[in-house]
């Protein structure tokens, strides 16, 4: 195939809370699209390069006790680098990049979980989307799968990950992570046509199958 017909590479994010189960997915998902011959990039945010990485460290090292705007900077400059470097050069070759997070998480965690409504203070979603722009010239999936689970179920499956140890974020209160699930659920009303629910509560391999099924519109001639 020659360049000019290369096939377009496809950026897929999966999103949702804490214990959610988005990175098994994620790595599930980039096994099924490899054994069908396509080049998978599988990364994460925040992270996915060597900069990005290391303000991974600093955003969730429970040492560091950042407000929510220089949080929400220190994810916008962690994911410009990531976009960068890793995001697009991947999509300009035709590969199918799979991301465990984005910008939409940064939307619901930093102007969704601190909500200005409700306290006074914090950084907005069209603050959050205007860093996006800014940082990373406005990228968004081809695809966002928002896996969705109980509180009850998350709980579960946070404890037996994480020993009862969360990071940073994730070890902030219940009410916190009910606004930002909040937040997930509202963009998704707002986007229909970029973001597809799944229903994490169910057996892992039927949570698979619902992603193998919601992405089939993006597989073309490769399905």
């Amino acid at each position: 195939m020659s360049a000019s017909e290369q096939a377009p590479g496809r950026f897929i994010t999966l999103e949702g809370g804490e214990g959610a189960g988005k990175s098994t997915q994620a790595r599930l998902l980039a096994e099924a699209l490899r054994a069908r011959g396509l080049e998978v990039v599988l990364t994460r945010e925040p992270g996915g390069t060597p900069g990005a990485e290391a303000i991974r460290a600093l955003l969730l090292d429970g040492e560091h006790n950042w407000g929510p705007r220089a949080e929400a900077l220190l994810f916008a400059a962690a994911r410009a680098d990531h976009v960068e470097k890793l995001i697009r050069p991947a999509l300009a070759r035709g590969a199918w990049v799979i991301s465990d997070r984005f910008l939409d998480s940064s939307r619901a965690y930093q102007a969704g979980g601190f909500s200005i409504q409700r306290w006074g203070w914090g950084i907005d979603d069209a603050e959050i989307r205007s860093l996006h722009t800014i940082g990373s010239v406005g990228l968004l999936p081809d695809m966002t799968l928002l896996v969705v689970v109980s509180p009850e179920i998350a709980g579960k499956r946070l404890i037996a990950r994480d020993a009862g140890v969360a990071d940073r974020i994730g070890g902030r209160s219940a009410s916190y992570h009910a606004r930002v699930a909040d937040a997930f659920i509202g963009m998704s009303s707002a986007e229909p046509d970029r973001f597809r629910v799944v229903n994490g509560n169910a057996h892992v391999r039927n949570v698979h199958a619902a992603i193998m099924d919601a992405i089939t519109p993006l597989l073309g001639d490769t399905a």
